[in-house]
């Protein structure tokens, strides 16, 4: 993939090389030319990906496909991850694919009508009839049986795409991003948070489920475009606010968005209500967390080091809920 000095990671000359796997019909906008392109590079994706049916894959399609996956991959159990414009709009994780996909799907169903559905299982038949009810522009997973295939064999200009296996999450590498004159390199973001790793700072502590809960939050903020504020409660994302400039406008949108799924549901109640919040970095000051109240969350997980951490837990004390640190955050630009 790449050539460097002394066998260093981030070398004094760098020169990176790939192979053209396929000239694409335009990049992001048609007025821009495009291909794909892979490397060296062992890992499960789209470059391993054999393309079992559907139309060819453009510019947009690979990238919202690889972002996908790389997010399922982050979860041990069967787990779903719908992405559109390369962030995810539905998270689960859950004892079987189907029941990954339902509570998924209800986070966001709007946004997932044209999206991109990664699994970190097999597809079963079961889980492609679920599917196969919207419009879905891609399906990406290890491998799919038979019955799922012929499933999904109705819908023929959906792209299904086996990879072959599931990439670690937590393995190093490189990622680069081009800047004018040049590009930027730097390693992956393989960080890992555990349940060893937290500092609870509040005075009451998160129970044993939404400790669960805010793990599984904050693994999916690492795939959330910045300033990430995630919802979720048993494993699955009820509100994603994400890309903004403002972190309290992140958490004001999710909590939006969740209230237009709960009406979509037929439920009364923002499906934000009871759930644990995911900040991917520090709460600048106490709005942002009181938004996070206001929505209804009950645990909240994030990196702390503000230099007004204080102000915030002090926040999080006078409204009784949980507030765990991790000293670790996870920008996504």
């Amino acid at each position: 993939m790449f050539a460097g000095q002394r066998g260093e990671a981030l070398p004094a000359t760098m020169t990176v090389s790939g192979v053209r796997r396929e000239a694409l019909r335009y990049g992001e906008n048609p007025h821009q030319n495009a291909a794909f392109y892979t490397t060296s590079e062992k890992r499960y994706g789209i470059a391993t990906a054999t393309q079992v049916q559907g139309k060819a894959l453009s510019y947009n399609n690979l990238n919202d496909t690889d972002a996908a996956f790389e997010a399922v991959a982050e979860f041990d159990k069967p787990s779903v991850v719908i992405v559109k414009h390369a962030n995810p709009c539905g998270v689960a994780s859950a004892e079987t694919l189907e029941t990954a996909w339902k509570a998924a799907l209800k986070c966001d169903p709007v946004s997932a009508f044209g999206g991109i559905v990664a699994l970190n299982r097999p597809l079963d038949e079961a889980t492609a009839e679920q599917i196969a009810t919207i419009f879905t522009e891609v399906i990406v997973a290890p491998d799919a049986s038979e019955g799922a295939k012929a499933v999904l064999s109705r819908k023929k200009n959906l792209r299904l795409l086996l990879t072959g296996g599931v990439p670690s999450a937590v393995s190093e590498g490189l990622t680069f991003k081009s800047v004018a004159g040049g590009f930027l390199a730097q390693s992956r973001d393989a960080g890992e948070v555990t349940e060893a790793d937290l500092r609870v700072v509040t005075k009451r502590a998160p129970t044993d489920a939404e400790m669960a809960d805010l793990l599984f939050a904050f693994r999916v903020a690492k795939h959330v475009k910045s300033n990430a504020v995630i919802y979720a409660k048993d494993r699955a994302t009820v509100g994603i606010g994400a890309g903004q400039m403002s972190r309290v406008d992140s958490a004001r949108i999710a909590a939006r968005k969740s209230l237009d799924a709960a009406e979509v549901a037929g439920e009364t109640v923002a499906l934000t209500q009871g759930s644990v919040a995911a900040s991917d970095a520090f709460f600048p000051f106490a709005d942002g967390l009181e938004s996070v109240i206001a929505a209804g969350a009950i645990a909240v997980i994030q990196p702390g080091g503000s230099i007004r951490d204080q102000e915030v837990i002090d926040a999080a004390d006078a409204a009784g809920i949980a507030m765990v640190f991790t000293g670790m955050r996870h920008f996504r630009h």
